[in-house]
């Protein structure tokens, strides 16, 4: 019987990999790979034909799930929305527990990503925020209140 052993990771398919992996090593993110894919194997998996693109893995410190970021040369990307809202359906947001939220926010903002609303705090037990990153990223960060 199959069952699922572990949550591997979450991927993102963008327009540009450069810029899109910096904006997540600014957040503290660590890059563990960078490859180019094609062939069989790529065509097989995501079910087109002369598939090539550029992966590149991050991770948080010390492990955990992964985070793929995808960038397509064959066939090209499609344009998404980039401003949609949290109501909007689809993968709303990738989500990381930090440890100084007001400091992230601040070098975020340094580097031209502001908040989405502003930082909320939950029963005293958890600070929160949304920064849309590069290509209408939607990243939110959490900080447990002491």
């Amino acid at each position: 019987m199959g069952a699922i052993r572990r949550f591997d990771h979450i991927g993102i398919t963008v327009a540009d990999l450069d810029l899109v992996t910096d904006f997540f090593v600014a957040l503290g993110l660590e890059v563990q790979g960078r490859t180019p894919i094609e062939g069989e194997f790529i065509d097989t998996v995501i079910g087109m034909q002369g598939a090539r693109t550029e992966i590149v893995m991050l991770h948080a410190p010390g492990g955990g799930t992964g985070l793929e970021l995808s960038q397509f040369a064959s066939p090209p990307g499609e344009p998404g929305t980039h401003d949609a809202a949290a109501n909007v359906l689809g993968l709303r947001s990738v989500a990381f527990e930090v440890d100084d939220l007001d400091a992230l926010v601040a070098r975020l903002e340094g580097n031209g990503y502001g908040l989405v609303g502003g930082i909320g705090e939950f029963e005293n037990a958890w600070r929160m925020a949304y920064v849309r990153g590069p290509e209408g990223i939607l990243v939110a960060l959490a900080q447990q209140v002491s």
